[in-house]
């Protein structure tokens, strides 16, 4: 079957054309969707991807957690459907409240761009299911509003509950608690985080590696997971 991954603009998007190339290369068909619609044209999952929605007024995601089309990806949430969350995009579903917690500008108060390592702490997910669980990867990170906070309480049943996704590895880039870099719900389909592994699916435009300079893929493997989720679930 063709999966078909749909993938939201909102105003300010900017790395929703990566999403579309990087669910392409996992084997995907990625269908672009529009902010103001209340049409999810019949998807398979869903992507919020990174960027600026509507200049991060108010607070980063949270206009564009008002948007229209958002209903839908509640509904759509609900119902099991695989949902991403990519850096504005983990702030859109925090502030649409499918993830708990929030998203806060960064400790040292400035915009950040760097390779990060990350552990993946949880492989029992739509998202990371093709990562070994403890395995150490390396994906771009690049924000401004990516301090990860909650309330101590809700931070010890994220910990306890398995929900932790993702960890900060060697530097936290950003005065996230506890090094979160990600997050997943107790279904385990919806999935946010704020470094970009849409940023490191083809060889040539990742992070570098010892074996070649930008030849990480270390992004690829969120999405072949969602693929793979969404054809295990149809068989």
């Amino acid at each position: 079957m063709t999966v078909r991954v749909g993938v939201i603009t909102f105003p300010g998007s900017l790395d929703d054309g990566d999403a579309r190339r990087a669910i392409q290369i996992a084997g995907g068909e990625p269908v672009a969707l529009w902010h103001g619609s209340h049409d999810l044209e019949g998807v398979d999952a869903l992507v919020l991807p990174g960027g600026f929605s509507y200049g991060d007024y108010l607070r980063a995601g949270a206009i564009a957690a008002l948007a229209p089309i958002m209903a839908e990806v509640k509904d759509a949430a609900k119902r099991g459907m695989p949902v991403l969350g990519i850096c504005n995009g983990f702030q859109m579903l925090v502030e649409a409240h499918l993830l708990p917690g929030g998203l806060i500008r960064n400790a040292h108060q400035q915009f950040i761009r760097r390779d990060q390592r990350l552990r993946v702490e949880n492989n029992d997910t739509a998202w990371t299911s093709d990562f070994a669980s403890g395995q150490e990867i390396v994906i771009p990170l690049k924000n401004a509003d990516g301090g990860y906070v909650a309330a101590e309480s809700e931070l010890d049943r994220l910990e306890g509950e398995g929900l932790v996704a993702l960890r900060y590895l060697g530097v936290n880039p950003n005065g996230s608690l506890r090094d979160i870099a990600g997050i997943t719900n107790e279904r385990g389909n919806v999935l946010g985080l704020m470094p970009h592994p849409e940023h490191a699916v083809e060889p040539g435009f990742g992070p570098g590696t010892p074996q070649a300079m930008r030849s990480g893929v270390d992004g690829l493997p969120f999405f072949t997971s969602a693929v793979a989720a969404v054809v295990g679930a149809a068989a």
